[in-house]
């Protein structure tokens, strides 16, 4: 051996140093202060920038809160009543008009002695979304997530019961026809689904609806007050609106993908000719369609309700970004998965449905949610075909009224935690969503 001591020779040690505490500046609230705001001569600037900017929006709104006011019959009233606590000049606001006019932001101008059935359709919709939502809840709920279009239909227009049932027979003729054609093929069936149940309501549903109607009578079990879409507004529009649209748009947005995906020339043109169309047309384009045009394309005579219109328009919009956004996901898959689903002797539908699909959809969630969060925030467009959305329009006609005019920042911000409240909550289930889905690198 050497007869070199070990401190000479480099990268060799003997003896251990004795222990020392940590440098002060290595943790705690000094570490993150150091690395994410001090770190350098610009970090430093734009720091002392964002603090100045924070502090000139502060001073003008924290006294306009602290100096809110919600008790008051009109504005004249409330901003009296800041004077007097307040002195001469004070500003304030003034949320007496949220407290007076809640309801009109809410349910519109729906009939007040009816505010129990939209009030009712939404509790009973997140008993509908809990079985989706949840893997916890038990699925024999999802029979009435199945049924809860029609109730809710039928709470919030009203009417003869038996509308929505003959609705709801059409598409229970559709399942019957697919179920019992899928043998002969794939084609052939959807083909029939999709034919029988517009045949249906074309030709029977509507006289069989009325038929039925005559002959048990406007009965309390049978019949509720109908309300003309024109009473709707506020947010039970827009939630109307906005669930319709994204229980609508995901299952045609992944047709459409698929379509587009295919390799037969006539389903990819039409779907790519759709998906083309839809996307480089406004959305406010849409609906100034379904508001004046889509009537002409209907036989004559026929009624169409202006929301539903409106929600068909909504509905093929968003399926077409939802179709863009899942084919990323499609594109996304190795080839092996496809090679994999044919090495199992899987037809094209059972490989989509249990190996291409859920794999891609789990990729494409932020996108889905994205795309469902943009939609709900444009229902508020409905206001240029008439309907009164919680924004512009409910906002305008408490403004119009003479107690109120005049009002203007306080609407707008409650109208807003709404929004942002709804949007908030579909971005933390999709955030749950994707930590529940996340299977690949897991450790047990």
């Amino acid at each position: 051996m050497s007869d070199t001591p070990a401190q000479t020779v480099p990268f060799v040690r003997d003896t251990m140093l004795p222990p020392a505490p940590p440098p002060a500046s290595q943790a705690g609230a000094l570490r993150w202060l150091r690395e994410n705001l001090l770190s350098g001569p610009l970090n430093i600037a734009l720091t002392l920038l964002g603090i100045g900017a924070v502090w000139y929006l502060l001073q003008g709104i924290v006294p306009w809160l602290a100096h809110s006011v919600w008790s008051a019959d009109n504005l004249t009233q409330c901003r009296q009543i800041i004077t007097d606590r307040w002195g001469e000049g004070a500003t304030g606001a003034c949320w007496a008009v949220i407290r007076e006019r809640w309801t009109q932001f809410l349910f519109g101008f729906y009939p007040q002695h009816l505010y129990w059935r939209p009030t009712l359709a939404f509790a009973l919709l997140f008993v509908a979304l809990a079985p989706v939502l949840f893997a916890r809840v038990p699925k024999k709920l999802l029979w009435f997530s199945v049924a809860y279009p029609f109730v809710a239909f039928w709470l919030l227009w009203g009417g003869s019961l038996f509308l929505p049932l003959t609705v709801a027979a059409g598409f229970g003729l559709g399942w019957a026809a697919f179920a019992l054609l899928h043998r002969f093929g794939t084609i052939p069936a959807v083909a029939a689904a999709v034919l029988l149940p517009v045949l249906w309501w074309l030709l029977f549903a509507g006289d069989l609806s009325r038929d039925l109607t005559g002959l048990v009578g406007r009965e309390v079990p049978f019949w509720l007050e109908q309300v003309r879409s024109d009473k709707f507004g506020g947010f039970v529009l827009a939630i109307t609106i906005g669930v319709a649209g994204i229980a609508l748009s995901l299952p045609l947005g992944i047709m459409l993908a698929l379509g587009r995906q295919s390799d037969m020339f006539l389903i990819k043109t039409l779907a790519v000719s759709f998906i083309e169309f839809i996307r480089g047309v406004p959305l406010i384009t849409l609906l100034f369609t379904a508001s004046l045009l889509l009537n002409y394309f209907l036989p004559p005579g026929t009624t169409f309700d202006i929301i539903l219109r409106v929600i068909i328009m909504v509905t093929l919009f968003a399926a077409a970004y939802i179709a863009e956004v899942i084919r990323g996901g499609l594109a996304a898959l190795p080839r092996g998965q496809y090679e994999a689903a044919d090495a199992l002797g899987l037809d094209y539908w059972k490989a989509q449905r249990l190996i291409i699909l859920p794999q891609a959809l789990k990729i494409s969630i932020p996108g889905i949610v994205s795309t469902f969060i943009g939609m709900f925030k444009d229902t508020t467009l409905v206001v240029f075909v008439g309907l009164l959305d919680p924004l512009k329009g409910i906002t305008d006609a408490v403004r119009a009224s003479t107690d109120w005019k005049g009002i203007y920042w306080e609407p707008y911000i409650f109208v807003g935690a709404i929004f942002f409240i709804f949007n908030f909550a579909m971005s933390r289930y999709s955030m749950h969503l994707e930590r529940r889905l996340k299977t690949d690198h897991r450790q047990e």
